[in-house]
C-alpha cells in the first residue's frame, strides 16, 4: 500500500519555525528519521520517499511531501501528488494523510482525526476544495488560540518565544510517531492511542 504524507506550512525562511509550519516540522522529522531527502519535484511540492515494514512484515511504500505554495494553494500540491501516484480521490482517500497546526488545541497536544470540518483552517479548505472530500486523514498539532480573535494570523506567523518552541518540538516528535502508527497499525489503533491520552 502506498501512503502520502503531507506537512502544511508556507515557504520561505521567513514563516521557519512558526507555528503555522509546524506540519513542515513533522515531515522533517519523519525525513530525519527514515534518512530520507526531499527534493523538488514537478508537482508544487519537495517530495522524498521510503519503504517502513508493519509488525507482521508488510512493506508499505510512503511519501513524503512538503508543498512549495502559501498554505492557501495547498490543494494544488496534493491534487497533483494524488494523481501521480495513482490515489483515486474518492477510493483511496484514506492514504493520504495531512499534519497540520490546530488552533482548537492546547499547545503541544497532538491528535489523530480522519475526516471532520476544517476548523477555518486554509491548507485544509484548499485540499478539501482540489479533491472535493474532506474524508483523508489529519495529524493535528496543538498551537493554542491567539489572545483574541483578530491576532489569529500574527499568532501563527510570528516567530515563537523559546519555551513555547520547546513545547511545539515535542508535539512535532508526536505527530511524526501519529503518522507512523496511521501507516503500520491503522487509523482504529491510532486514534484510540492518541486520542485517548492525558496531553
Amino acid at each position: 500500500m502506498l501512503w502520502l504524507v503531507v506537512g502544511l506550512g508556507n515557504p520561505g525562511k521567513k514563516y521557519e519555525q512558526t507555528r503555522h509550519n509546524v506540519g513542515q516540522s513533522a515531515i522533517d522529522e519523519l525525513c530525519r528519521r527514515w534518512n530520507v531527502s526531499l527534493r523538488e519535484g514537478k508537482d508544487k511540492a519537495r517530495v522524498g520517499e521510503t519503504i517502513l515494514r508493519d509488525a507482521a512484515g508488510n512493506d508499505h511504500k510512503v511519501v513524503f511531501a512538503i508543498p512549495t505554495t502559501f498554505m492557501n494553494e495547498s490543494g494544488q500540491a496534493v491534487r497533483l501528488l494524488m494523481k501521480r501516484h495513482n490515489l483515486k480521490f474518492d477510493s483511496d482517500i484514506a492514504q493520504l494523510i495531512i499534519v497540520h497546526d490546530e488552533l482548537d488545541l492546547e499547545p503541544g497536544v497532538v491528535r489523530a482525526k480522519v475526516g471532520g470540518g476544517l476548523a477555518g483552517h486554509n491548507g485544509l479548505r484548499s485540499i478539501t476544495s482540489h479533491l472535493s472530500t474532506q474524508d483523508y486523514a489529519r495529524v493535528r498539532i496543538g498551537v493554542g488560540k491567539p489572545p483574541s480573535a483578530d491576532e489569529g494570523a500574527d499568532h501563527v506567523l510570528r516567530k515563537v518565544a523559546p519555551a513555547d518552541r520547546v513545547v511545539l518540538d515535542a508535539a512535532v516528535v508526536v505527530a511524526a510517531d501519529v503518522v507512523e502508527s496511521f501507516v503500520l497499525r491503522g487509523s482504529a489503533v491510532t486514534m484510540n492511542t492518541y486520542n485517548t491520552a492525558t496531553s
